[in-house]
C-alpha cells in the first residue's frame, strides 16, 4: 500500500507551512496508515485521537496546522463538532469520509472522499497547503473536493 513513498516525498516537493497534522479517526487501519504515510513524508503528527474530546485536547494543548478528521468518531460528537472547534481556533481542516456533511464547506478547506490512495492524501495536503497560501493548486488527487 505505500509503493514508492520516500521518506519526505510528498508529491511536489519539500514542506511548507503545513508541518504539524492531527489525525482525527475512529478507524484503526486507517488511523494507522495515515499515521504512517504522514510521518514518511515529513510531518510531524501531533496525535491520532478517536474522539471529540481527545481532539479537541491536541488542539488546545498542540502545536497543530491541519486537522484531517473523519466524520464518525467515538462517543457522542462527530468530526463535524471538531471542525467547528478547529474553525474557532483558526485551524484549517480536511474532512476524510465516505460521505461529506452538508455543512463541510462552513467549516473545512475540503472533503477528501474515502477510500484513497497514501499518494492522494499527500496530494490532497499539498492542494490544501497551495490554497492556504493563495497559490495555485497542484494537481487534485481523485476523490477531493475543495470549498469555497
Amino acid at each position: 500500500m505505500f509503493f514508492g513513498l520516500v521518506k519526505g516525498e510528498t508529491g511536489s516537493g519539500m514542506r511548507k507551512a503545513i508541518r504539524s497534522v492531527l489525525i482525527v479517526e475512529d478507524e484503526p487501519l486507517v488511523a494507522f496508515d495515515n499515521e504512517h504515510v504522514l510521518e514518511q513524508a515529513g510531518f510531524t503528527v501531533a496525535a491520532t485521537v478517536d474522539d471529540y474530546d481527545h481532539a479537541v485536547g491536541v488542539i488546545e494543548d498542540e502545536q497543530v496546522d491541519l486537522v484531517i478528521a473523519d466524520i464518525t468518531l467515538h462517543g457522542d460528537k462527530t468530526g463535524v463538532d471538531v471542525a467547528r472547534h478547529a474553525r474557532d481556533k483558526g485551524l484549517p481542516v480536511l474532512f476524510v469520509t465516505g460521505a461529506c456533511p452538508p455543512d463541510a464547506a462552513e467549516l473545512a478547506v475540503g472533503c477528501l472522499a474515502k477510500p484513497y490512495a497514501p499518494r492522494d492524501l499527500l496530494s490532497a495536503i499539498d492542494v490544501v497547503e497551495a490554497v492556504l497560501r493563495g497559490a495555485e493548486p497542484p494537481r487534485f488527487p481523485a476523490g477531493l473536493h475543495l470549498f469555497g
